[in-house]
């Protein structure tokens, strides 16, 4: 299968002179590709000049992360198989083969991650993805590894391969002509949450995800944008009431209309009293955001769900109850 391993950069010079070479080292028999998103820095200059083996794509400006896969993976003609990677990340020696295996043995599966570690303490699962992800009924994300914030070590205890809802988008493996079926990454979205929905999608068309623990990969995280941003606290708000809203069953849907409004009020209402305004009100702007969306994406919902062969596994409890009685790992939630 003709493989393209694509880095999509933004002023990440420094990400890309430290990750880069040990991307190169240990990725074999795929064709690796750095998509760049308008940076302003010296990466094309470094680029050009120290990694000639590697492709370059240039866009004419920072699209974001979705549209800006969206763009640089429509310009990749005869791949078979698109590996989105972040440009923080670290692939272990033979990272990449467990992965094609999958897709190879297996014609039903469209996505699968490797074990995704923290590159800052190795022997903990990294944040954004572990050994792969669920959301629960009110579209609370969680891992393999990571209930809200609780960040496990790494045992072994979770290098089954096995279906998953979602796979992070800092390590993602997909079968091209899915990706483009399917519409890519929702290029509205920006950044956060996006790889969640198209996996959603992928699982809506009768597709399966999976982790492959096999591969591991260790992924710095945060390079963007720092965990207490209030645009990432936006981006995520808004991302995921509007992922919901697409593609939740009718009944999850009316769940969330219920209770996420209450919740995000009082996630809003908890910033204030700890000082961050700013975060506060980036809650309100994904509800206003969300709401002008409203038109768009009731059209967008019917085209997902219209011909749905499955629905994804949704996790059927809340974590953040559970969380808060004292389950903090992702085998008391299961």
């Amino acid at each position: 299968m003709n493989t393209a391993v694509v880095i999509l950069n933004w002023n990440g010079v420094k990400h890309l002179q430290h990750y880069l070479p040990r991307v190169v080292e240990t990725t074999h028999g795929a064709d690796i590709v750095v998509a760049d998103n308008g940076s302003t820095d010296d990466s094309v200059a470094w680029l050009k000049a120290t990694m000639p083996a590697v492709k370059l794509i240039l866009l004419d400006k920072n699209y974001g992360f979705a549209e800006g896969y969206n763009r640089a993976l429509a310009q990749l003609d005869g791949y078979d198989i698109f590996v989105l990677l972040n440009s923080d990340i670290e692939p272990a020696e033979g990272w990449l083969s467990p992965l094609l295996e999958q897709l190879e043995q297996n014609e039903d599966v469209a996505v699968v991650v490797p074990k995704l570690l923290d590159d800052k303490c190795r022997t903990k699962f990294e944040y954004a993805g572990a050994s792969g992800g669920f959301i629960d009924l009110l579209g609370y994300p969680f891992c393999r590894g990571r209930i809200l914030n609780s960040i496990e070590e790494d045992k072994g205890q979770y290098d089954t391969p096995r279906d998953v809802m979602w796979g992070s988008g800092a390590a993602f493996c997909c079968r091209a002509e899915v990706y483009r079926e399917l519409g890519g990454l929702a290029k509205e979205f920006f950044a956060h949450q996006e790889e969640i929905d198209l996996c959603w999608r992928v699982w809506l068309s009768g597709r399966r995800v999976v982790i492959e623990p096999r591969s591991k990969v260790y992924h710095l995280g945060g390079a963007t944008l720092s965990t207490d941003s209030p645009f990432k606290t936006m981006l995520n708000h808004r991302n995921n009431l509007a992922m919901l809203f697409r593609c939740a069953s009718p009944w999850q849907r009316a769940l969330v209309a219920v209770v996420r409004p209450v919740l995000d009020f009082a996630a809003a209402m908890s910033y204030l009293v700890h000082g961050k305004n700013a975060s506060a009100k980036a809650v309100w702007q994904a509800w206003h955001d969300f709401m002008a969306w409203h038109k768009r994406l009731s059209a967008e919902r019917k085209e997902i769900r219209k011909n749905v062969k499955r629905e994804a596994p949704i996790y059927y409890g809340s974590v953040v109850l559970r969380y808060m009685f004292g389950k903090r790992e992702f085998n008391d939630m299961m």
